[in-house]
């Protein structure tokens, strides 16, 4: 898979690409990535690449002529999609990550300064995503979260390929606890299930903590969910479990 990213900061990227597991996909040719400066297509000697908005206002806007120029040669003759990264945009999930992995080739633009001019967002950006209700200062720390979520879905990637099938959102609920050695730690005991070596109790026991995690931190994901009879059943266990609980707490206060 290719990504090329467009941003006026491309020192920004220096690092964090070639880190850990981008890093290594990189040089198993599994995913290559181009970042490109959009200083670089500007039209004048001091390339400037914003200006005051019409109707005034605060702030500067990325000029269409320049991003457009910058779009259309790194694009060339292929379709890949244009995605602009903004806090306007569909929060990104994990489904979306999944989708973008079945690509082989996106186009991330990075925006800046107040916002990008308009022509642009309606006539050559294919998608809008934003990684959370909150601004930041421009969109390349979006663009690497975007990149890095995608690339470890990608084939080959991870050293295990079954490593994102366990992952929080993979299958719609938060991941499960996870322990390793030593067993015990300062009087903390590792759950004597995961001891036992019976994979069906372990199986059952990590589904029903994972459901336990997402309806406690997340019961919004539960309501997208579609269920499994055993879902639904662990489900009840939990909630008989709180409830038993809530009636233990309350005649002790009493």
């Amino acid at each position: 898979m290719h990504f090329d990213i467009l941003t006026l900061f491309p020192e920004m990227f220096t690092g964090p690409l070639e880190a850990s597991i981008l890093g290594k996909a990189q040089q198993s040719g599994l995913v290559s990535v181009d970042v490109w400066n959009i200083r670089d297509y500007a039209f004048d000697r001091h390339k400037i690449v914003d200006d005051t908005p019409y109707g005034g206002g605060a702030g500067m806007v990325l000029k269409a002529d320049v991003l457009v120029r910058a779009i259309e040669a790194v694009q060339g003759d292929s379709k890949a999609p244009v995605i602009y990264l903004s806090p306007q945009g569909k929060v990104f999930d994990q489904q979306m990550a999944a989708e973008l992995a079945e690509l082989p080739h996106v186009i991330l633009l990075s925006g800046h300064y107040e916002e990008i001019d308009e022509r642009v967002r309606t006539h050559w950006v294919d998608v809008e995503l934003s990684i959370g209700d909150y601004v930041l200062t421009g969109g390349e720390l979006p663009a690497m979260v975007v990149v890095d979520a995608v690339t470890r879905l990608l084939p080959g990637v991870l050293g295990d390929e079954s490593s994102h099938q366990q992952d929080s959102f993979q299958h719609g609920l938060l991941d499960h606890p996870h322990y390793t050695r030593p067993a015990e730690f300062r009087g903390l005991q590792v759950p004597e299930v995961l001891l036992s070596g019976h994979h069906g109790h372990i199986r059952r026991y990590r589904l029903k903590e994972s459901l336990r995690r997402t309806m406690l931190r997340r019961p919004d994901l539960l309501e997208k969910k579609e269920l499994s009879k055993e879902e639904r059943q662990l489900l009840e266990e939990l909630a008989s479990e709180y409830s038993v609980e809530g009636r233990v707490n309350t005649n002790e206060s009493d």
